[in-house]
């Protein structure tokens, strides 16, 4: 079966056959999303809140940053200090983080499904500079997320040897 008429399989990916380069990259994204999401989804406390390297990074604290920068990107709320996206409060549980990023990635998607011209700015909180091309950003997004469900990979193994995607 030629490559343009496959489908997706679960763990791949979007489709092959996404109608548009947008729709390819929301795709993307949307996967890795669903990954790092499932990396935490059933760790309990206090595993998901403990960090598993030196640098004090936490499942948690992973879904906190992926909830911050995805709301600086596309709902245009701004990041006063990037180390504190990384650190969960006290009162934050592994069900009120997820919640909030999927509802952040909703939201997203939303905003995402506006842009028909990848060329064009993207939102930007204000007095931040010139904005980003969407393009720049979806793709800037997609290696973010995948950053982070690595290390979200790494965390949960450590906690309790769970791997694959």
């Amino acid at each position: 079966m030629p490559p343009s008429t496959r489908t997706r399989r679960k763990d791949s990916g979007p489709a092959w056959t996404a109608p548009d380069e947008r729709s390819t990259l929301a795709g993307f994204l949307d996967y890795l999303r669903d990954s790092v999401a499932g990396k935490v989804a059933d760790v309990p406390e206090p595993a998901a809140r403990t960090p598993g390297v030196p640098s004090g990074t936490s499942l948690l604290g992973l879904i906190k940053h992926l909830t911050a920068v995805e709301r600086f990107y596309f709902l245009e709320e701004p990041i006063t200090d990037m180390r504190r996206t990384f650190r969960p409060a006290r009162d934050d549980t592994v069900e009120s983080l997820i919640d909030g990023y999927r509802e952040t990635v909703a939201l997203a998607n939303r905003t995402i499904a506006t842009w028909t011209d990848l060329t064009e700015p993207a939102p930007r909180p204000p007095g931040r500079g010139l904005a980003p091309s969407r393009r720049w950003v979806l793709a800037h997004m997609i290696e973010e997320t995948a950053r982070h469900a690595g290390h979200a990979d790494i965390l949960r193994e450590q906690i309790d040897g769970a791997t694959g995607r």
